[in-house]
């Protein structure tokens, strides 16, 4: 795909990039280079790769979910900590209305 002059200011009005009257000439070879360079990644084939999200596998380190019921150590003291709320409503913090 060929890039012209008045793509190129189409490009930086769109962007709200501000060009001198010069540089709009040499954005067209960079441009064109950019484009030339995605066209060549569209020739690849890609059939039976799986799209990935890393260069490394990554997996996540996930815990048991769980609720200690130890008052030291863990959960099962909701009533304790709602009892320091200054509005508890329905077993959760009262928090006053943001948005109107």
């Amino acid at each position: 795909m060929s890039v012209d002059t008045a793509t190129v200011a189409r490009i930086a009005a769109l962007a709200r990039i501000s060009l001198a009257p010069g540089e709009a000439e040499a954005m067209v070879g960079e441009l064109s280079g950019i484009l030339a360079w995605v066209e060549q990644l569209g020739e690849v084939d890609v059939t039976g790769v799986e799209p990935m999200t890393a260069v490394i596998p990554n997996a996540l380190r996930l815990r048991a979910d769980v609720i200690d019921a130890d008052p030291l150590t863990g959960g099962g003291i909701r009533d304790a900590v709602l009892a320091n709320a200054p509005a508890a409503e329905h077993g959760f913090f009262g928090v006053p209305k943001v948005i109107e």
